[in-house]
């Protein structure tokens, strides 16, 4: 791993979500559930707004953008305590 802090999950997620409130794809129901770590990534999850059939939705692609700005902006500041 990187120089990175150790975070706990829920101080982790926490911040997830104050975070991605600044984000340009932010919308009211976007929330960060739960987070993993895989390597040096944090891999973030949530409810990404698929349809009846299971697929991406109209808010999906925001989502993902705002799940992904998350990844880049705290993997290289923090990893999970284990």
């Amino acid at each position: 791993m990187n120089q990175t802090e150790a975070i706990d999950k829920a101080a982790l997620l926490k911040k997830a979500n104050e975070m991605m409130t600044q984000h340009e794809h932010y919308f009211t129901g976007l929330t960060a559930t739960d987070v993993e770590q895989k390597g040096d990534v944090l891999v973030f999850r949530g409810d990404y707004f698929l349809d009846e059939q299971g697929l991406p939705g109209e808010k999906s692609t925001a989502a993902f953008n705002v799940f992904k700005f998350l990844a880049v902006a705290l993997s290289s500041r923090y990893h999970l305590q284990e």
